[in-house]
């Protein structure tokens, strides 16, 4: 049962994506896709997707782009405009995991992307994989966080000195949107639930207008389950009975701390992937660990994250063959045990590892 769950953890996204991939399924052209490598051990774990890729003959062409390294006036960040066009070009990309200094005044990497690009809702399967033991059993959950607004919306200025005011924006056109995003993947993938998770009973303006345009969704949804949990309520009953959980919808701040929770009940950020996605297709998978500075170029990088995070992107592209074989292959390699990386327990490199799951394209 596990491993039919595993099997389904990097599905296609949404049903927005067959119109603009329907071009693509009766083409032997190869799919360009953007490429960000990202900032420490991302050009490691970059290479060994690329690698695996090509020995699975997935027709991908990649646009790498390098972020750079001073700030764009355009985007106030060190993302740059042309990073930025090659993704709206392409219309589907690949990211390595960056890092953005503390406080220095310019705009978050990840931000940037995803509020330019407007990738409104980040979705994260968090699926048990078969052959790994962790503390849990059978988890099978999915949380779809808005991507746009709220805490994360970047107003803040200091009212009078040793006063910041940091300002949290809630839009009924973003709740409405991630609600329906979230009911619709609930609907495709015959999920039967939705929690939406919130903290109205403290902001009951900003909280409270979330939870209503979830509960006016939830309302052509007869056939689909719907509840309300407080976001610190939420906490507790994912550590203490997980499994009650389906697909969970919430505001950006909690649907980052959440989805790193459950991140933790399958083993870890190194083992989840991750999809952010926009209008009409549009999508950025990406992999949402650290940048592991501290073991660049030491052979000892865990790539499973961005693996699973391009199988999510071959089955948003819908080139499914190409997907169900790398996932197979990469999950079959876990499962045996022989040749793990440090962070799951193993004593092999990064090079070992994407090697065994190349070896295990034809199995």
């Amino acid at each position: 049962m596990q491993r039919i769950a595993a099997s389904a953890m990097v599905r296609s996204l949404t049903g927005a994506a067959e119109a603009t991939t329907a071009a693509r399924l009766y083409s032997t052209k190869p799919i360009t896709a953007t490429l960000f490598p990202g900032d420490g051990i991302g050009p490691e774990i970059a290479e060994a997707v690329q690698k695996i890729f090509a020995a699975a003959e997935a027709p991908i062409e990649w646009d790498v782009q390098i972020i750079g390294k001073e700030v764009d006036p355009r985007t106030n960040s060190y993302v740059s405009r042309e990073n930025l066009d090659s993704v709206l070009k392409n219309r589907i990309g690949l990211k390595g995991p960056m890092a953005t200094p503390i406080g220095k005044g310019f705009r978050s990497l990840n931000l940037t992307l995803r509020k330019e690009l407007q990738l409104y809702a980040n979705v994260r399967p968090c699926l048990s994989i078969p052959g790994y033991k962790t503390r849990y059993d059978d988890i099978n959950l999915v949380t779809i966080r808005e991507n746009t607004e709220g805490e994360y919306s970047g107003l803040e200025h200091e009212v009078v000195p040793g006063v910041v005011e940091s300002l949290k924006v809630i839009t009924r056109q973003a709740s409405t949107r991630v609600a329906e995003f979230a009911f619709a993947y609930a609907d495709k993938h015959n999920r039967k639930k939705v929690t939406a998770v919130h903290k109205a009973n403290i902001m009951k303006l900003a909280d409270g207008l979330f939870i209503k345009c979830c509960r006016e969704v939830s309302e052509k949804y007869p056939h689909i389950k719907y509840e309300e949990m407080i976001v610190d309520n939420t906490c507790m009953q994912l550590v203490t009975k997980p499994t009650q959980f389906d697909v969970m919808c919430m505001p950006n701040l909690y649907g980052d701390i959440i989805s790193d929770l459950c991140a933790g009940l399958i083993g870890g950020l190194g083992l989840t992937p991750s999809g952010n996605i926009g209008a009409n297709g549009l999508a950025v998978m990406e992999a949402v660990h650290g940048t592991a500075p501290d073991i660049v170029g030491k052979d000892m990088a865990n790539p499973t994250a961005l693996v699973l995070s391009g199988v999510m992107m071959l089955r948003h592209l819908n080139l499914a063959k190409h997907a169900e074989r790398i996932e197979k292959a990469t999950l079959g390699t876990i499962a045996e045990g022989k040749y793990l990386t440090r962070d799951l327990g193993g004593k092999s490199g990064t090079n070992a590892f994407t090697g065994a799951i190349i070896s295990k394209l034809d199995d």
